[in-house]
Order: structure tokens, then C-alpha cells, then sequence
């Protein structure tokens, strides 16, 4: 029996991108479906708790990234650029975001054809791996979205042209993260049960154990 698991991501979260690759694996070894929900990141979807949060929280996300991205030997560098327009210093986030507009939506088209999780993982790669620079120009985006099984042209396509329903499905994913008793991301939700951060894969694992999960 396939089991089946929600994971809510976002595509400026350094977790979301260490956690979304073992994921997709799992889901190659076992049968197990993760079907990828998109988020908008918090500076997006809350700035104000950029500004009355505690200001060191930032520099403990980076150090802490990438302490556990060397743990896991996972490559990683913060995005250049950030997908999030965002003055780091002020912590001011600007009125135009056309980088994490752009790709949250294409992550959730991706997820409309069945392929979010493979979308999400072969785009982060190339924007938190630190391999390429100016991820969001020349064919990067085109050969990550190919790697994912898609075509990079007909989701832009559809993402000028739905924007404002794809907008609609990232923001009833944020409801569903919320009805499943979180917040955060990345945060797999397996029958109701939510397992918050990078290093609880093991752990959602187990449970999928308990319930039957299976090699393929």
C-alpha cells in the first residue's frame, strides 16, 4: 500500500533545501507519495516578525545551515542572488519580489503535474548548492526544471496566466501547515501528525514504519 505525506517547503528556507533531497529519496526506495506544498517564505508572508524577532536568529540560521549541510555532506552557500528581495543589514524587506513570486508559483505548478517534490529539489540545488552563481538567469532554471521531468517554458507560461490561482493554492497550503498543528517548514505532515525540521526525517520515517511503510 502507498502511503501518502504532505511536505511543506519554502524555496528560501536552507532547511526546506536540506531536508527535500532525502526526502525524494525515500520516496525512490519506498512506496511512499510526498506531494510538495509551497509555502511563501516568512519574510513574505509575516515581515513583521523580521522586525520583532530576535535579531540574532539570522546569524544562528546561517552558522547553523551550514554546520549541518557539512554534517550531512550536502553542499551549500546562501543564494546568490537571495531569492527574497531583502536589505540583511535593516532587515527591510522590498515592496517587489519578483524572484520568490516567480519560483513559488513554479514550484506549485510543478505540483499540479505530480512532480513538486522533484521540482523543489533539482531548484534548490542550484540555488542554495553554491555551484552556480545568478541561478535565476541564463538556462539554469531550464535545466533544473528538465532534471525535474518538466518544461520550464509552459510553467512560466502558466504562471503568468494563473498567477492569482496559484497564489490562492500557496496560501490554502499555509491554512493546511497550520490546521496540522505548525508553523515552520520544511514540515512533512504524515496522517495528520506534523514532523517540523531537516532532522526529523528519521524520526517521520519510523512513524511511516509503524504504519507499514515499504521498499519499493
Amino acid at each position: 500500500m502507498t502511503l501518502k505525506a504532505d511536505l511543506f517547503f519554502s524555496f528560501r528556507s536552507p532547511y526546506s533545501y536540506l531536508a527535500v533531497g532525502r526526502y525524494r529519496d525515500m520516496t525512490r526506495e519506498y512506496d511512499l507519495d510526498i506531494t510538495l506544498r509551497t509555502v511563501w517564505p516568512i519574510a513574505i508572508r509575516d515581515p513583521d516578525i523580521l522586525f520583532t524577532g530576535n535579531p540574532a536568529a539570522p546569524r544562528y540560521i546561517l552558522m547553523d545551515s551550514m554546520r549541518s549541510a557539512q554534517m550531512l555532506g550536502i553542499p551549500f552557500r546562501w543564494p546568490r542572488p537571495d531569492p527574497v528581495v531583502q536589505n540583511l543589514a535593516t532587515r527591510e524587506i522590498a515592496k517587489e519580489q519578483p524572484l520568490i513570486h516567480r519560483i513559488c508559483r513554479l514550484g506549485q505548478a510543478a505540483t499540479r503535474r505530480g512532480k513538486g517534490l522533484e521540482f523543489a529539489d533539482e531548484v534548490s540545488r542550484i540555488i542554495f548548492s553554491g555551484e552556480v552563481d545568478d541561478w535565476h538567469e541564463g538556462d539554469h532554471l531550464a535545466k533544473a526544471t528538465e532534471m525535474a521531468g518538466l518544461n520550464l517554458a509552459e510553467l512560466d507560461a502558466e504562471v503568468l496566466s494563473d498567477a492569482a490561482a496559484l497564489d490562492a493554492e500557496i496560501a490554502e497550503n499555509q491554512d493546511a501547515l497550520e490546521a496540522a498543528g505548525h508553523w515552520g517548514v520544511p514540515t512533512l505532515v504524515f496522517e495528520g501528525e506534523p514532523f517540523f525540521g531537516q532532522d526529523r526525517i528519521d524520526m517521520a520515517k519510523w512513524r511511516m514504519e509503524q504504519k507499514g511503510l515499504a521498499k519499493r
